[in-house]
């Protein structure tokens, strides 16, 4: 099913391709707008649908997960080894950028009467550490579900999993009850997961009716040389999970993710991938306790395309304006977007919002964002895919150093007992 539901996605994707282009060449710029509006309500309800699994999802498998770790002390430790990883994945993301974009000069040369202005570029928005801070911390678990804040989602699981450890054989009950809940958003997941030939077609074809083709050939140095600089982020990204996990282990893992990497390649959205994602990571072997520990906190912490775009976009702004940015200041851009480009995920054009405050922070103009809106979709499917892999290995590299990465030929994952169909009792 697995394979076959990967077969459907590839040729609703070019399916998509082909309609978008037909309608892009024989409508008119007001019809294909309206046509692609249509198509847009079938992507947004398959998104729609995917954030009402997220909260729930995230919420239970992080719970139960804590819960079975055990002590504080073996929390701390996974904790520490995520947390390292992301912050090394983060600095490697974000000097690959820096470097292939200084390398390659896309905005040396570029003609600012390219630049589209059909959509309304966002604008920056205030950044404090202290109000970053703050917004860990919700004020209700309630409202923190219903907007989706994953990051304030895993600050309460962590929280409720401990004190379910602590409590052991007391709470055991709930710990048995919130597992069960996973189970059925699991299988939840699987019936929504059908949809997604559909919405990958909507994607594509609405993108490609307004903007054309031609778009990506307008820019293609700059689409070009972040797509090679991606090419090279996810070759450091296997060789580090290579280093961990082994080799034959790490061309397997990339074989298991290619799903939820063409999901989220074809919406634009690593929101989109999650649910297939901690499924499929879980049949590759890796414990149900890590995987929903480490995934969702790479959500937020470990966006690995997403940063690398920010820098490779700032710096392309500044070529195009002719504007030279100092060795200094790119260092301290660098060290911005480590802390701006944290929670990104799940906003919508995040990224775009973190670059515009970073234009503001290097007194770069904010109308440059304007060069960057025509293609941003087409960029996005690219660092959102990035965005499932860097997650995937950083996973993958946490379980294996925990000993929680097992061998799936010789046990096999709980998920995929549980969404067996059970016998039926005799009669």
């Amino acid at each position: 099913m697995a394979k076959r539901l990967f077969q459907f996605i590839i040729l609703a994707m070019i399916l998509g391709i082909v309609t978008g282009a037909a309608v892009h060449a024989s409508a008119s710029p007001e019809t294909a707008r309206d046509i692609a509006g249509w198509f847009k309500i079938v992507t947004d309800i398959f998104l729609r649908l995917i954030k009402m699994i997220i909260a729930p999802l995230v919420l239970t498998t992080l719970i139960v997960g804590i819960a079975h770790m055990g002590d504080a002390k073996t929390l701390g430790r996974v904790g520490f080894r995520t947390i390292a990883w992301f912050i090394g994945a983060s600095l490697v993301s974000l000097s690959l950028g820096l470097l292939m974009v200084n390398v390659l000069h896309p905005g040396a040369g570029f003609s600012l009467d390219q630049a589209s202005t059909a959509d309304a570029a966002p604008t920056a928005e205030a950044f404090t550490l202290a109000g970053f801070i703050t917004h860990l911390v919700p004020r209700s678990i309630i409202e923190a579900m219903a907007t989706n804040e994953i990051l304030q989602i895993v600050v309460f699981s962590v929280f409720a999993g401990t004190a379910l450890a602590a409590l052991g054989e007391k709470t055991r009950r709930v710990t048995e009850l919130l597992e069960q809940g996973a189970f059925v958003m699991l299988r939840i997941t699987e019936y929504v997961m059908l949809l997604a030939p559909f919405a990958v077609f909507a994607a594509v074809a609405g993108v490609i009716s307004i903007r054309g083709l031609g778009v990506i050939i307008t820019y293609g140095a700059f689409v070009g040389g972040f797509y090679l600089s991606l090419v090279i982020l996810w070759i450091v990204l296997s060789a580090a999970g290579a280093a961990v996990i082994g080799g034959g282990r790490m061309k397997s893992l990339l074989g298991v993710i290619r799903e939820p990497v063409t999901i989220a390649f074809s919406t634009a959205s690593s929101e989109a991938a999650y649910p297939k994602l901690l499924e499929k990571l879980e049949r590759f072997g890796v414990s149900n306790r890590v995987a929903s520990f480490v995934l969702p906190l790479g959500y937020s912490f470990n966006l690995d395309g997403s940063m690398m775009y920010c820098a490779f976009a700032t710096l392309f702004i500044a070529q195009a304006n002719g504007i030279e940015i100092t060795a200094g200041q790119q260092i301290a851009m660098l060290l911005l977007l480590m802390i701006t480009s944290k929670g990104m995920a799940g906003v919508p054009r995040a990224s775009l919002v973190v670059i515009a405050a970073t234009l503001s922070f290097l007194k770069l103009p904010e109308e440059g964002l304007l060069l960057i809106l025509a293609v941003d979709h087409f960029l996005d499917m690219g660092r959102s895919a990035t965005n499932v892999v860097g997650n995937s290995v950083a996973t993958a590299a946490v379980a294996k150093w925990e000993g929680q990465l097992r061998d799936p030929a010789v046990d096999r994952p709980v998920i995929e007992e549980a969404l067996e169909p059970r016998p039926k009792p005799a009669e």
